[in-house]
């Protein structure tokens, strides 16, 4: 395990530590950077993410990086409507645009993303359908009703590179829906009552068929699309015994490295780039 290893859409240098005061985001949205939204889309002109001015919608402020950083949903109006009023000019999905981005401005449009989805669908409160108001600068959401308060929501899932008990050779999985030949590593949610070690070991088992001893923590990634949590794990079978679900997965096998690397993508902003390149690595 590395503790130096910076992954896509982590490593945010925003200070979000003024979200309480009133007086300086009032100050702050004069002069700041307000990103505009469509559906979990970010809205454009010539490939680069556009500031709106003066929205009367409400904003989540996303920290100060010098000026303040806001982030403001248009997903009341039709798309064509959006993209006018923000003087974009196309709706495209961040990892459209990542391989375009620094890795601060990656994390910010990010992060807007997971707050703006968040937001939107906690406009009622979920104990007893009440409406929801925006408090803390869009960082918690109070029921207009029963007075519940509301915090953004995170979704732990795994994902893991598995071994054979050889250490040559790791497991890849078809998941129903995949392209021919489209193999990746298995991942699966956190569940209640559950560590992340005792989820490793359960999707494996559920989905595959196996079974691993040695589980240990890689690097762990923001991936708030729209609100997960990516908890990498390196894991070694006990067996090389396969016997997938079909449910899930359609078919999973045991690659060599030399076979990996001949059907590696090109994709580099998920963490199973990162858990695949340093297996690949040790060879």
């Amino acid at each position: 395990m590395r503790n130096d290893v910076t992954l896509p859409y982590n490593g945010s240098t925003l200070d979000r530590a003024r979200r309480a005061d009133a007086e300086w985001l009032a100050g702050a949205m004069a002069d700041g950077r307000v990103l505009a939204f469509w559906q979990d889309r970010c809205l454009v002109a010539g490939g680069s993410p556009v500031s709106v001015d003066g929205t009367d919608r409400e904003v989540v402020f996303l920290g100060a990086d010098g000026c303040g950083v806001f982030a403001t949903d248009l997903s009341d109006v039709d798309v064509d409507t959006a993209v006018h009023e923000a003087g974009a000019d196309a709706a495209v999905d961040i990892r459209v645009l990542f391989p375009d981005l620094d890795r601060q401005e990656a994390a910010t449009l990010a992060y807007a993303r997971g707050m703006l989805h968040w937001a939107r669908n906690q406009r009622f409160c979920g104990a007893c359908g009440g409406r929801t108001a925006v408090e803390q600068a869009g960082h918690m959401r109070r029921c207009q009703g029963c007075g519940k308060l509301h915090f953004p929501r995170i979704e732990p899932a795994v994902i893991m590179l598995v071994e054979a008990p050889d250490r040559q050779r790791c497991l890849l999985a078809r998941h129903r829906g995949a392209a021919a030949g489209a193999y990746s590593t298995l991942a699966g949610f956190v569940e209640i009552g559950e560590s992340l070690e005792d989820a490793v070991r359960r999707e494996l088992h559920e989905e595959a068929g196996v079974r691993v001893g040695d589980v240990a923590y890689q690097a762990s990634q923001a991936w708030p699309f729209p609100s997960g949590l990516m908890v990498g794990f390196r894991a070694v079978a006990v067996t090389d015994e396969v016997a997938v679900d079909h449910d899930e997965l359609i078919e999973a096998r045991w690659f060599t490295r030399d076979e990996v690397r001949a059907m590696t993508d090109g994709r580099h902003d998920s963490i199973e780039s990162y858990l695949v390149g340093t297996w690949l690595g040790e060879s």
